[in-house]
């Protein structure tokens, strides 16, 4: 059942060629999401320097980088963005860490369930999207509460 989103860019790191290729057929099969995934952290890091993307899942365990540090260096590029950790490993210890430092979105771990899966990516962008629709919202009243001043000013100006 495709989903209809516009424009929504997933980037998937993992170390592994099989966990991108089922990630990346699942969610094509599933959603009109754009995929890109990534063998590479640093690969992922240069893309997501250089393009907008609404959801960031990175396998914990890799060989060059491991996936809490690749996704705190997203997170000081991309705050905003939702961040989960695909884990084969069933740390606690690791997953509140994760959690806290790192402000994942979702700690998930291997196998993982396609369904469960799909709900956590909808519910990850659709947060981002309810979050830049916010911040927008805030722009605009604090907009407008500074031309209310300035016509706020003038009338005094004008009258007093």
């Amino acid at each position: 059942m495709a989903e209809s989103s516009e424009n929504v860019t997933i980037v998937i790191v993992d170390d592994e060629e099989m966990v991108l290729r089922s990630l990346n057929s699942l969610l094509s099969l599933e959603t009109n999401y754009a995929v890109r995934t990534f063998l590479s952290p640093s690969e992922a890091l240069d893309f997501i320097e250089n393009h907008d993307i609404d959801l960031v899942v990175s396998d914990y365990l890799m060989p060059d980088m491991d996936g809490l540090s690749f996704l705190d260096r997203v997170k000081q590029m991309r705050p905003e963005v939702p961040r989960i950790i695909l884990t084969g490993y069933a740390d606690k210890e690791n997953a509140i860490k994760a959690i806290n430092d790192v402000g994942l979105f979702q700690y998930i771990e291997k196998p993982w369930d396609n369904n469960d899966l799909l709900i956590i990516f909808r519910n990850g962008i659709s947060r981002n999207k309810l979050l830049r629709k916010l911040q927008e919202k805030i722009s605009e009243i604090n907009s407008a509460y500074g031309e209310l001043q300035d016509i706020q000013r003038e009338i005094v100006k004008t009258f007093v």
